[in-house]
């Protein structure tokens, strides 16, 4: 892919697309908000930045890391607008009213960590620290990115949670991103079993420990240096949807970079099939512990629904 151009230049999509197996086997979704790389023509002219800089959110090809789970009998849900665009892994309204030529709605977010840090769900800056815009947006523009992108994504993935509770009596929701090998003055190499992956599962809060270890020893085994809830504990997605007690369990996976993608050029790098591999592995011993697991918790779903706890930790 040539560094200097945006994929998917085409007509508007669908918020997200689904990968999934003819039958659904085990109670487990997979999810990939980051992923998305279609950036609309206006938001490009609008955008002070190159083209490889804007990617510089992006979990490129995450979604393609994980697109053999269907063979594993659990669906894939994936973004297909630009993070950059709108943030699906994040409140609705998690916004910084110093990007707005008006007032923001009296429900907004407007002091979160991921506002301060240009991250919010319409984001100020790309993962580079950059900022996008040439100018302010209107409010307007807000409503019209969330009914785009935001809503029918999240729409979709509370109906395959539902679905998956109502089949099989619980649900685990995998949520899938990568993170930069370079973060803050920190290196994090491939091969330096520092920080390869990182579970979070909002400290315990949002997943039950048994799924976290197996992930955890599955990985491990495979070589690869797997850390808990540091730099990444969990952002809106898994602490929003995962309510072990309600047997809806949510756990997020971070991949360093430098162990699949170029991430000068964004291009898939030599070792991306390898991870590929071990990651459809790891989702074949997920799904077939799956099977026979009972979800834990001891009330079942009810009440306030499979999530309910909001933002919670940080999260990329």
């Amino acid at each position: 892919m040539m560094a200097s151009t945006l994929p998917f230049a085409q007509a508007e999509p669908s918020a997200y697309f689904l990968r999934v197996p003819k039958v659904q086997t085990a109670p487990v979704v997979f999810a990939s908000p980051h992923s998305g790389r279609h950036y609309p023509d206006a938001f490009v002219a609008s955008s002070r930045l190159d083209a490889t800089s804007l990617r510089r959110s992006e979990d490129a090809y995450v979604d393609l890391l994980f697109e053999g789970v269907p063979d594993h009998g659990a669906p894939l849900i994936a973004a297909h607008y630009a993070r950059a665009y709108c943030d699906l892994n994040r409140e609705p309204y998690e916004l910084d009213p110093a990007m707005f030529s008006g007032p923001l709605p009296v429900a907004a977010n407007t002091r979160s960590p991921r506002v301060a840090s240009g991250l919010g769900t319409i984001a100020r800056t790309v993962g580079s620290g950059l900022g996008i815009y040439r100018s302010k947006l209107s409010v307007d523009e807000v409503e019209r990115r969330l009914g785009a992108c935001y809503r029918p994504y999240h729409a979709q993935l509370e109906r395959m949670i539902a679905a998956t509770h109502e089949q099989f009596g619980w649900c685990l929701l995998v949520d899938c991103h990568s993170m930069p090998s370079v973060m803050g003055d920190v290196s994090y190499q491939p091969g330096s079993h520092t920080m390869d992956l990182v579970l979070g599962d909002c400290h315990g809060q949002a997943c039950s420990e048994e799924i976290t270890a197996l992930i955890e020893t599955f990985l491990s085994e495979k070589g690869y240096g797997v850390v808990r809830n540091a730099p990444y504990s969990g952002g809106f997605t898994t602490c929003h949807y995962g309510n072990p007690e309600l047997k809806s369990h949510s756990i997020q996976i971070e991949i360093n970079r430098n162990l699949y993608l170029d991430e000068s050029s964004i291009s898939p790098g030599p070792n991306f099939d390898r991870l590929r591999a071990d990651l459809d592995g790891m989702a074949g011993a997920l799904t077939q512990w799956a099977r026979q697991w009972r979800g834990g918790g001891g009330r079942g779903v009810g009440g306030r629904g499979v999530g309910g706890r909001g933002a919670g930790g940080a999260g990329s």
